[in-house]
């Protein structure tokens, strides 16, 4: 589900801000509200997304979370051609904003 900011930015908490790692520099930003994950847009509801993490902080500075967090898959298990089936190879990194912008 999509979400635009300058909605989300009248929430007065979300439960989680996850930073997605999608490649080498580009961050693309989901937020959880009330157990379900929303992908937050603009308002010509196209997908938030940077090439830089800061900036990427930055923009969201206006939503009050309890929690953020960098997610990052990854596709080695899958390129050493081991299966599937023994998990995800997700990992979650707690961040915080420290305002470097």
């Amino acid at each position: 589900m999509l979400i635009q900011l300058s909605k989300l930015e009248k929430f007065f908490f979300v439960e989680k801000v996850v930073y997605h790692s999608l490649d080498l520099s580009l961050y693309q930003v989901s937020v959880l509200i009330d157990g379900e994950n929303y992908y937050v847009t603009d308002d010509k509801d196209r997908f938030l997304r940077a090439s830089n993490l800061v900036e990427l902080q930055k923009t969201m500075s206006n939503v009050k979370s309890k929690e953020s967090v960098l997610r990052q898959s990854s596709a080695y298990d899958e390129m050493i051609g081991l299966s599937s089936d023994h998990g995800s190879n997700t990992m979650e990194i707690p961040i915080s904003d420290n305002k470097l912008y």
